[in-house]
């Protein structure tokens, strides 16, 4: 068996991600005779190593370098990064998902623009006033809210509107797991209350990174957004 599949040999006895650290481990348990020769490789090496960790090293290089591309799954939203063994018909059905996910801002756009021309003039409006105020939340405070359809145009179950009056303000964290989910849309005491304590745990960091919190910016922002809400 080649060192390649010895390695894949120890990944697939996981069944969830783990670590590199982690699969290096299970691959020196399973194969102690690679281990061995590993330790005496790091011996003689001018840096501080052990064999363990120059294992580690082999399998992160060889998948920065896409060996494993068809056998791994790599999920890079941590660090460490994890890693999954994937089987050939989990492979088709994630490049599936990889492609759905690809096209998925075009077909957004494209309900977002079949919508907008739709649209009557105060609804265009609204929707513009909602774009400057979260563009003014990010040049003044620093804060990355985006404007999420409270019933998502992508849902499975039910497509909500492109509509202002389906439009929300959400941090970004929370707009991406919130995803294609819907939620009940914030009434506008809801929104005020969720912005104002946003900008409020912003604010025990602004000094650090150079963000001034003016309360009468916000509170005129916050005007403006409940007349058009």
């Amino acid at each position: 068996m080649k060192i390649t599949e010895k390695y894949l040999e120890a990944l697939k006895t996981f069944t969830d991600y783990v670590t590199v650290s982690e699969w290096a481990q299970k691959f020196s348990e399973m194969f102690p005779d690679e281990l061995q020769k590993a330790n005496e490789q790091a011996a003689n090496q001018k840096q501080d190593t052990t064999g363990l960790r120059e294992i580690a090293a082999r399998i992160s290089s060889r998948l920065s370098t896409g060996g494993y591309s068809k056998e791994v799954l790599i999920d890079d939203s941590e660090r460490p990064r994890k890693v999954k063994y994937i089987t050939k018909d989990e492979l088709i059905e994630q490049e599936q998902i990889e492609i759905d996910e690809d096209i998925e801002p075009l077909r957004r756009q494209d309900i977002i623009n079949n919508a907008t021309n739709q649209l009557e003039i105060f609804a265009l409006y609204r929707i513009t006033e909602f774009e400057n105020i979260q563009k003014a939340f990010k040049q003044f405070f620093g804060l990355d809210f985006e404007i999420d359809h409270a019933e998502a145009l992508l849902n499975s179950e039910k497509q909500g509107e492109h509509h202002p009056s389906n439009l929300q303000l959400l941090l970004k964290y929370h707009n991406g797991k919130k995803n294609k989910n819907s939620w009940s849309r914030f009434t506008f005491e809801e929104q005020e209350d969720y912005i104002k304590k946003s900008v409020a745990l912003h604010s025990l960091v602004a000094d650090k990174i150079d963000v001034e919190i003016d309360n009468m910016i916000l509170e005129s922002l916050l005007v403006r957004l409940e007349k058009i809400y």
